[in-house]
């Protein structure tokens, strides 16, 4: 072989190593962002007429928009669902229950339940969490985060017993840092929580990473915002921190083009469950009061919106749930599932990857919400033993009782607002059928939360507390929440100053 032709054969393999190199696919990003307590009645690209969000608008017009998507009723369930890929009934986290503010030695014990974020640290990722848990005690727990599967935390603690500035997650926030808890004069908590992740993907650019943010806004109690500071009343005080959530939204989408990180990230907008029942909005011609802790379409069909790394754009009526976030994470990022523990949720990566119109779904649930109580051997139990629960195709919903029977039906089509019960209707009786058998492969027992219990601590509330709360949730009259009328949204809307 003359040195010309060894010359060229090197040229050639250098060119093709390049080339394979350029072209070796980078494990995506994800960040995960969770409006607390915001239903699709404040959503203007969902028909909310009452707010402006020109910075979600614009997100939706690169994005994929999903209508068939259900969160829990309640703040508890619907984050360990994510959080596991598992349902109430499997995880044992039926209830809400807040252990900094409770305690008794409850905790998400993170060694014995899986973690989206714990799966994606292992297979390489660099993992960030800001915002809102509550379901560690941060005093019994300062590892919590990292043994979730955080590489880097700030985080409002929530109300934790006998600490009455940790009440505190807006103004002069209460927060927990590496560096421990401490209040922060004069600062807004959600531009801290904001900032954090903004600089937390600069710092993290050559590596993949994975941001959960459940934010603390849009939760009570209602305040003024740094853009808004003359608001008064409760209405305007809820309008101005949904404007700020826009604003927040913004400033990390702004972020991500800038950086040059868009182009490799998935980003997730959607909220843990509906608006507060105090709280009423106008979507579609109709008056919506917040569905929050209840099972009706203003409780638990969430907004969901992706954005992918190409900016697909279309609408979709996919079925989605919140068990569906760890296997769709793990399956984009190419990461094995846990072996050891069953997951319910199903990954809808073809659906974002446009390969697929549809889920891998035939139904979605939802379940939980309301407190839960100590037993008398001093364990976190839940005061029902099978929760009712709703289940959904594209085109009908049932609601399931304590004693397992379907005793409401909608066709969520011609009724989304769940008005007439087509539960005698003869002409259903093939519907119902298929959902018989869906509901009679559920477990008849839900799980309690799996845990090694913590240390108390002095303050932790009295048991009977507990015990009287989760009594009236056996007997709670309705878990439906219908439509508002016009006087009493303008009932609230023209209230006077909140003294």
């Amino acid at each position: 072989m003359t040195k010309y032709n060894i010359l060229y054969l090197l040229v050639f393999i250098s060119f093709f190593s390049c080339n394979e190199i350029k072209t070796e696919k980078k494990q995506p990003n994800f960040i995960f962002i969770l409006v607390d307590d915001l239903g699709k009645e404040w959503f203007s690209s969902y028909g909310a007429t009452e707010v402006n969000m020109p910075n979600i608008d614009a997100l939706v017009n690169t994005s994929i928009k999903f209508n068939n998507v259900y969160s829990m009723p309640q703040c508890t369930p619907s984050r360990v669902a994510l959080i596991t890929g598992q349902y109430p009934y499997n995880n044992g986290w039926v209830n809400h229950y807040d252990v900094p503010r409770w305690g008794h030695g409850a905790n998400f014990d993170a060694e014995r339940n899986p973690s989206f974020a714990k799966s994606l640290q292992q297979a390489g990722y660099k993992t960030c969490i800001a915002g809102k848990w509550q379901i560690n005690d941060f005093r019994i727990e300062p590892n919590a985060m990292k043994k979730a599967g955080f590489d880097e935390f700030c985080m409002w603690t929530g109300y934790e017993s006998g600490i009455a500035e940790s009440d505190k997650r807006y103004w002069d926030p209460y927060i927990f840092t590496e560096e421990g808890s401490k209040t922060y004069k004069g600062k807004f908590g959600p531009d801290l929580f904001s900032d954090f992740i903004i600089d937390f993907m600069n710092e993290n650019k050559e590596n993949p990473f994975c941001i959960y943010y459940p934010m603390v806004l849009t939760h009570s109690p209602f305040v003024h915002t740094p853009l808004e500071p003359e608001v008064k009343t409760k209405y305007e005080k809820h309008l101005a921190m949904v404007r700020y959530t826009d604003f927040i939204i913004g400033k990390i989408l702004d972020n991500l083009e800038k950086s040059g990180l868009a182009d490799n990230t998935y980003l997730v907008l959607t909220t843990d469950n509906g608006t507060s029942p105090s709280i009423i909005g106008k979507r579609n011609g109709e008056y919506i009061r917040g569905g929050k802790a209840y099972l009706t379409e203003n409780g638990i069909n969430s907004p969901f919106i992706v954005k992918t790394p190409n900016n697909k754009h279309f609408i979709t009526n996919a079925l989605v749930d919140f068990t569906d976030i760890l296997p769709t994470f793990l399956d984009l990022a190419g990461v094995d599932k846990p072996s050891n523990i069953k997951l319910d949720g199903h990954s809808f990566a073809k659906v974002l990857t446009g390969k697929n119109d549809k889920s891998e779904r035939d139904y979605i649930l939802s379940m939980g919400g309301l407190p839960s109580h100590i037993n008398k051997d001093g364990w976190l139990e839940n005061p029902i033993l099978f929760r009712d629960r709703v289940l959904r195709n594209e085109k009908y919903k049932i609601y399931i009782d304590t004693l397992q029977q379907i005793h409401r039906l909608f066709d969520m089509e011609n009724d989304p607002y769940e008005t007439h019960n087509l539960i005698e209707n003869k002409e259903m009786e093939t519907v119902l059928n298929l959902f018989k058998t869906k509901v009679e492969a559920l477990p008849t027992l839900d799980n309690n939360p799996v845990y090694t219990k913590t240390k108390g601590l002095p303050t932790d509330v009295n048991p009977e507390f507990l015990n009287k709360a989760a009594e009236r949730t056996k007997h709670r009259k309705n878990n439906m929440m219908g439509l508002a009328t016009e006087a009493q949204f303008l009932k609230l809307k023209n209230q006077q100053v909140i003294k």
